[in-house]
């Protein structure tokens, strides 16, 4: 059974929070750059935050049967945020940067559970003048740590505290399964495809929820484990199974499909985003890819080259984990399809591109 993903006319996905920045990189019809001047003068401090984590916001675009409410508010249009970056004020001071209003923003999703995805919610929750949906895999709020080879060096993750959030206005809704997201509600996986019982004209996103493994080179997070709720016993946790991606549909284009870390291999989300919606054609892939870290991750970087070569996308934008050299790989390998990502940069997909 297939998810029905409605089509739309354009996603507009700003890099609120990534690992590089930098102020030289010319705009172009699919990626619009921060300004550096105004009325012949450089714009003063603070320049656009770089840090070691990850935070979109994504806004999403209808034009079929457009229409209104009283305060002029399109109710075509979606924005949720995705992910909120690994300091206190990162996202915060990015988006002062860029003018965001965050009272428009109708849902948070994380992509999972660790701390340089999370860090910025509790700050961005107290710029939101409303309850306002948190949309996550169950398994986001485990208590997690790190042991490494030698089984001797440790440290337990930061977590997130689920009441505190409540009580910051956070409206919890933890989920497994995929959902589509629109503007007003959350949809459980249940139709078909062509189901006429689907509204196609309200803009949605796909939240893939738990991603199945099936390659072999993907192997998740081997130093990763969990505190039993029981015994408080660190059990081996290295699947990361709150790993989830965005999925957006746009019309004659394709697939987009976003990522935070990719934890469940960028390769197993592509292959899900397509077997959940029926759709073969990848028109970009944007987010973290998991590829840096030595070991099994850059091991990986080969067979995933490889495949993302079959996939075909007409666009990659490998953000914040993916590494310097899966970067330059791609670079190397598909190099029309390579777009630089930078902190505060806006890419824009739209019906309309001739790309």
């Amino acid at each position: 059974m297939y998810v029905t993903l409605p089509e739309i006319d354009s996603l507009s996905i700003t890099l609120l929070v990534d690992n590089y920045t930098d102020r030289l990189l010319p705009s172009s019809l699919i990626a619009i750059r921060p300004p550096m001047m105004k009325n012949e003068q450089f714009l003063p401090p603070p320049p656009p935050i770089a840090e070691h984590g990850f935070s979109a916001l994504i806004r999403v675009v209808s034009n079929d049967n457009m229409t209104y409410q009283n305060n002029g508010e399109s109710l075509n249009e979606n924005m949720l945020l995705f992910d909120c970056g690994t300091s206190e004020n990162g996202v915060l001071s990015n988006a002062e940067i860029l003018g965001i209003n965050f009272d428009s923003i109708n849902s948070i999703i994380l992509s999972h559970g660790h701390f340089d995805h999370f860090t910025g919610l509790p700050s961005i929750l107290k710029r939101i003048d409303k309850p306002i949906r948190l949309i996550c895999h169950p398994d986001t709020f485990l208590k997690r740590w790190i042991i490494f080879p030698n089984g001797k060096d440790k440290a337990r993750l930061p977590f997130l505290d689920k009441e505190e959030l409540q009580r910051q206005g956070a409206i919890i809704m933890t989920k497994k399964d995929p959902s589509l997201i629109s503007k007003d509600s959350i949809e459980e996986y249940q139709y078909s495809l062509n189901d006429s019982t689907v509204d196609n004209s309200i803009p949605k996103l796909l939240v893939t929820g738990w991603i199945p493994r099936t390659t072999t080179y993907e192997k998740g997070f081997p130093l990763q484990y969990k505190e039993d709720l029981n015994t408080n016993n660190l059990i081996p946790d290295p699947l990361v199974n709150d790993d989830q991606a965005i999925v957006a549909n746009i019309k004659n284009k394709g697939l987009v499909v976003i990522s935070g870390c990719a934890h469940a291999g960028i390769i197993n989300t592509i292959r899900y985003a397509k077997l959940l919606t029926g759709i073969n054609k990848i028109y970009a892939v944007i987010g973290g890819f998991h590829l840096t870290g030595g070991g099994i991750y850059e091991d990986a970087i080969e067979p995933t080259i490889t495949e993302l070569k079959k996939i075909d996308p007409r666009y990659l934008i490998p953000c914040h984990c993916t590494g310097w050299k899966a970067t330059n790989r791609i670079i190397q390998e598909l190099p029309e399809k390579f777009l630089q990502p930078s902190t505060c940069t806006t890419f824009t997909f739209t019906v309309d591109s001739t790309f």
